[in-house]
């Protein structure tokens, strides 16, 4: 007999089903409370994250601008090279920003709207007329007087992911780019609600034909929520996630909105470490312009890319690249987007990419270095990184390309692997950095020798024991003779220095000036050892040098090591008559939205009164013409209005020249790392790629102006002394009025007594 209520085996009926539905139950209590919780989490996530988003934003680093007026000196393939670097585009008419025509010696171009510190420079169309090397004209509507164009995006300062974007607003981004997004990503894009039920099937459809992976299913909503929130891992509980939380995302914000965010969120490429992020950088980095003047075959590329940047990299798969642009504009025609003669124009085109992304670190690595040691001193690296700041520089992009291109060619030239150089070009006029070169690959971004190879510095070191000797009128002119002889010093450690000249030849006196243009070696020491090594540091010091320590006899040789920069910012104090300022390399620095934060305006103090300066300079003038410069005749012509001086160090381990025009200064120094022997002396080597660089750039012509209260007066070679025009042997050198020669030439003298005896008989008759 059975017992009620029991089975077979005695256990209660229906157990097994009470037990299911309690633990059911108990797994709905605990999952859908963790579930709430979790899409509350998600949804927070997506609010917060998505509101809140902002991109860390490298700082942009903008060149000089160049600013066009008539009777500037200027060549017109130089102003090409300006154009070309600013990504313009020659074009017939010329009348598009960011184009231009050229028909022989004028130009006609249309410059780009750009925000600048001091306010908005509205686009114009421009028409320029040369004569030679000048501007001759400058119109707009009518004559102008000034036009300034946008400056070039020469780099980036990046955070520590390297994430690279320029962001664009939506009314910014030509129609025809969203179409064919839009065509080929999500086609259902304005009437899902973040998840595309019918773009899977379709995309399941065209894979099952195809055999292969040829289409996804991703919204452009559930592709931004990957790259704004989610890894790139192939999970169903990534996939389920992105679901989620796109279907959160398109009921909390617009479409619009999304699309945006979308346009400068998705991946496009790599250069090097750095992500190519957004559709305003990625024109930029494959064609080098603005993304609103891209034509549709440039434009249908872009939107090609998002399917593959890698595969589909235009600079290393061309033919891949231009298979999946015309797949774009073919589709574009069969949606109706694209009539059938614009598609096929854009298929004559080539991919028309520039050969490197513009605006890389990598571009000017020297002078991006000089640009960052100036930004620490007031920004830390998270605001330089993460801001959007836009770093406006002194670099001017026809001067850094031309004396690349002295210094490669040169290089190439004297064949030597291991032969190493550094060159930096200034403005005269404020100190501001022109062109900064860091060794023979003006694009590898490793050791700058410009600004950290602290080398000896030859004779280069001389004009400050010159200076020093001619702020003492009452000794020293330019023609005071100085002797050219033997010359034996011993130290407290019982060495003997025997100094002696380059060609080894003694010339018994020779006058100052010649010894300072022809740098002869034992009239200078003894000359600074007259005047005293106190004196010659304290002038080193007011010309911008740090003063060596100990100061051994040696130093008024050159035996001090300096970096090329610390050389220009002597020869800078020279160059400007004696005023000196800092070297700068940096204007201005605003914020993404045109505020501006810091200005770095000139600031100049007077380190040397203007008469031995001139008397310097007018000696390193002569240097150019007859002295240890002269072969840059080879160049610029006979006598050519620059001055300058050589700089050669024992062994020719380095070979430096310095040398200014009226408005430019340039120093190059050659030499190896290994400090081995170059078998180049100043003039053989540095002063063949100053000349070079002098030769391709723009500048005016040196014109030394005596200062009040100095005046020309004949001195007799051979003594010194004060002597007339129709004397023997004579010439005519500039003196401080105040302090002539203290005698009289025997010449003179003569003269003198024949003068007063005339006087005498004209009185008897």
């Amino acid at each position: 007999m059975r017992t009620r209520g029991r089975s077979a085996a005695g256990r209660p009926r229906g157990g097994w089903g009470r037990r299911l539905r309690w633990a059911v139950l108990i797994g709905l209590l605990f999952i859908l409370p963790v579930a709430a919780v979790y899409g509350f989490w998600l949804h927070y996530r997506v609010t917060t994250e998505f509101e809140g988003k902002r991109w860390a934003l490298p700082a942009r680093v903008y060149a000089r601008p160049l600013e066009l007026y008539q009777g500037m000196r200027l060549r017109p393939d130089n102003l090409e090279l300006e154009l070309r670097t600013l990504g313009y585009r020659q074009e017939s008419g010329g009348r598009q920003p960011g184009t231009y025509q050229r028909n022989g010696d004028r130009f006609v171009l249309t410059t780009r709207t750009f925000l600048f510190p001091d306010g908005q420079e509205p686009s114009r169309t421009v028409e320029i007329g040369f004569s030679g090397r000048q501007i001759a004209s400058l119109r707009s509507d009518g004559p102008i007087d000034l036009v300034r164009l946008d400056p070039a995006l020469i780099g980036s300062i990046y955070p520590a992911h390297h994430e690279d974007r320029i962001l664009v607003k939506l009314e910014e981004v030509p129609p025809l780019l969203i179409e064919a997004l839009l065509a080929l990503e999500d086609r259902d894009f304005f009437q899902h609600r973040g998840i595309s039920f019918t773009g899977v099937a379709r995309a399941l459809v065209a894979n099952v034909r195809a055999g292969r992976v040829v289409q996804g299913g991703s919204t452009i909503t559930q592709q931004l929520v990957k790259n704004f929130f989610l890894s790139s891992e192939r999970t169903l509980a990534r996939k389920l996630n992105e679901a989620v939380m796109a279907l959160m995302l398109e009921a909390r914000y617009s479409k619009q909105e999304i699309l945006e965010a979308y346009l400068n969120e998705v991946y496009l490429g790599q250069d090097g470490r750095r992500a190519i992020h957004g559709f305003g950088l990625a024109a930029e980095y494959y064609f080098g312009r603005p993304l609103q003047e891209l034509q549709p075959h440039q434009l249908a590329l872009l939107a090609g890319l998002v399917r593959g940047p890698s595969y589909y990299d235009p600079r290393r798969h061309p033919q891949r690249a231009r298979q999946r642009r015309d797949h774009v504009l073919n589709v574009l025609v069969a949606q109706g987007i694209l009539d059938s003669a614009t598609a096929q124009a854009a298929r004559q085109h080539g991919l028309d990419v520039i050969p490197r992304g513009r605006g890389g670190d990598n571009r000017y690595p020297a002078f991006m270095e000089l640009v960052k040691r100036h930004l620490r001193r007031d920004y830390r690296p998270q605001d330089l990184t993460s801001e959007g700041l836009r770093i406006f520089t002194t670099l001017a992009p026809s001067v850094q390309l031309r004396a690349e291109e002295a210094l490669t060619r040169r290089l190439q030239q004297w064949r030597d692997p291991k032969l190493e150089g550094a060159v930096v070009v200034l403005n005269v006029d404020d100190g501001s950095v022109l062109a900064l070169i860091g060794g023979r690959d003006p694009r590898f971004a490793g050791f700058n020798r410009a600004l950290a190879a602290s080398r000896q510095v030859g004779s280069l070191i001389k004009p400050a024991v010159y200076l020093a000797a001619l702020e003492r009128p009452s000794q020293y002119g330019l023609g005071t003779l100085l002797a050219d002889q033997p010359l034996s010093l011993r130290s407290t450690n019982g060495e003997v220095w025997s100094p002696r000249n380059y060609d080894g030849e003694l010339r018994g006196q020779v006058p100052l000036w010649e010894a300072l243009a022809k740098s002869y070696n034992l009239p200078t020491v003894r000359l600074g050892l007259d005047v005293g090594m106190r004196a010659v540091l304290d002038t080193m010091v007011r010309l911008g040098l740090e003063a060596p320590r100990p100061a051994y006899p040696s130093l008024l040789l050159g035996a001090a090591n300096y970096t090329p920069l610390q050389v220009a910012q002597m020869y800078h104090t020279l160059a400007s008559g004696g005023f000196r300022s800092d070297i700068r390399a940096v204007k201005a620095v605003m914020t993404a939205d045109g505020r501006v934060l810091s200005r770095y305006p000139l600031v100049v103090e007077r380190a040397f009164d203007p008469a031995p300066v001139y008397l310097v300079n007018y000696a390193l003038q002569a240097a150019m013409w007859n002295g240890t410069g002269r072969s840059s005749a080879n160049w610029l012509g006979p006598r050519p209005a620059v001055a300058g001086k050589t700089g050669t160090t024992d062994d020719t381990r380095d070979s430096w020249f310095a040398g200014f025009s009226d408005d430019m200064l340039a120093v190059v120094w050659l030499g190896r790392d290994d400090n081995g022997r170059t078998g180049l002396t100043g003039a053989s080597g540095a002063l063949a790629v100053w000349s070079e660089l002098y030769a391709a750039t723009d500048w005016w012509p040196l014109a030394l102006t005596p200062p009040e209260g100095v005046e020309p007066l004949w001195i007799e070679r051979s003594t010194g002394l004060l002597a007339a025009e129709h004397c023997n042997d004579v010439v005519a050198l500039p003196y401080v009025r105040s302090y002539p020669p203290s005698a009289a030439s025997d010449c003179l003298q003569e003269r003198g007594l024949l003068e007063r005896a005339g006087q005498w008989l004209r009185g008897m008759l």
